[in-house]
């Protein structure tokens, strides 16, 4: 209960709006979005309060908080980079536009396997991919290479393969990295096939 309380709250909080003239139960969810979150905040106070034990709570109320300090800075400083290097809808940033549709626009298999390879070796912090791939987007990525780079961003890393590579040995790793990059390129010609 615990658990699914606190994903429920997340899915429900983020509930986007339903398609122009929706009226199923996409569009009531969407209506009722908050009462929903508030029920699922309830049963997770609920939930708190009487299954963990006072030093359980202070240690979950400080692990919380000291999660929050370290992404909020790397959260607040993604989007301020992002910003600066890659602009918003209708403003250039440092990065031109014609340059990212060039590397990564549309849906072809040249776009998707850049962004996935680009996306292996990059390193993102928690939360930071989303306003990186907002600017990149605003700046003419395309849908399925913006798929392959959330896929196999949080998938891989520099440093992350250092350290596999130390633990696995060198084939198995880029036997891992090859798998990473070419699904993580499937998935994004296929979705940028249907969401088109």
């Amino acid at each position: 209960i615990y658990f699914f309380s606190m994903v429920a709250v997340l899915v429900f909080a983020n509930w986007g709006r339903p398609l122009a003239g929706d009226t199923g139960i996409w569009s009531l969810i969407y209506v009722s979005k908050w009462w929903i979150t508030g029920f699922f905040l309830m049963v997770l106070g609920f939930t708190l309060f009487n299954w963990f034990k006072k030093d359980e709570l202070k240690e979950w109320t400080g692990a919380s908080w000291g999660f929050a300090l370290q992404i909020l800075p790397l959260l607040l400083g993604g989007v301020l980079i992002s910003g600066f290097l890659l602009g918003r809808v209708g403003y250039e940033g440092i990065i031109p536009s014609k340059f990212v549709a060039m590397l990564v626009g549309g849906n072809s298999l040249r776009a998707n396997f850049f962004a996935s390879i680009v996306a292996a070796f990059m390193y993102f912090a928690t939360l930071t991919e989303v306003p990186i791939l907002q600017g990149l987007i605003g700046s003419g990525m395309g849908k399925g290479p913006a798929l392959a780079l959330l896929l196999a961003g949080p998938a891989l890393s520099l440093p992350s393969m250092l350290v596999i590579r130390g633990v696995i040995g060198t084939k198995k790793t880029a036997v891992y990295v090859s798998l990473v990059v070419v699904m993580a390129m499937i998935c994004g010609m296929i979705f940028g096939v249907i969401v088109k």
